[in-house]
């Protein structure tokens, strides 16, 4: 192993209809402190996530101490983010924001199994930003795109993560491309959410994918 710092995973753009459809995590090596990756359907690797949408809601459901869930929504669907102790500049985020509200979030999947054996997705938040509208609507077109080319990819020579999605999941790709299509649409649609006075940063993270 080498002595160097370790980089920064990129963090994956990614709908919530995809998302929440994945579950297995994997390490590439046996280092236990190895990254974890989400695997996603349309066949890539998550260690983080960058998502925009928009918050609905957000609750402290810590019993001790403060733990902060937050609904936010996208086009396709709803992200669940949580955040406490061990996060605390997301934590405060969602203490301060007043729902409903556009917010940028990059941070890490995780992964958890209900009682009746369901793995269930939400993600561990790094930073929560609040955004415009128009810093969605890329947002989105951006990561249609992305979904779009991944898709495309999915039946390439070589592609191991499509091949471990197909394996895992046995889900189509093609479900993400037409959601990514729909999601499009849904750009050309007037906005029913007016938010004033807020930061139009597109780049919350520079090494979002």
């Amino acid at each position: 192993m080498s002595g160097s710092a370790p980089t920064r995973e990129v963090a994956r753009r990614v709908f919530a209809s995809e998302f929440n459809d994945a579950g297995y995590t994997f390490k590439e090596s046996d280092d236990e402190r190895a990254p974890v990756y989400l695997l996603l359907p349309t066949g890539a690797s998550a260690n983080r996530v960058f998502f925009v949408g928009t918050l609905t809601e957000r609750d402290d459901v810590g019993e001790d101490s403060e733990y902060w869930r937050g609904r936010i929504v996208d086009p396709t669907g709803t992200f669940f983010v949580y955040a406490g102790q061990y996060q605390p500049e997301a934590a405060s985020a969602l203490r301060a924001l007043d729902p409903p509200a556009y917010v940028a979030v990059v941070g890490k999947p995780r992964t958890y199994e209900t009682d009746d054996g369901e793995v269930r997705v939400s993600v561990r938040p790094e930073s929560i930003t609040t955004v415009d509208a128009a810093v969605r609507d890329r947002w989105v077109a951006e990561t249609a795109r992305r979904t779009i080319d991944r898709v495309a990819a999915f039946d390439d020579d070589g592609n191991e993560y499509a091949r471990m999605a197909d394996e895992q999941y046995a889900l189509d790709p093609a479900t993400y491309k037409r959601a990514s299509l729909s999601a499009l649409e849904d750009l050309d649609e007037t906005d029913e959410l007016a938010v004033g006075g807020t930061d139009t940063t597109d780049a919350p993270d520079p090494a979002a994918d």
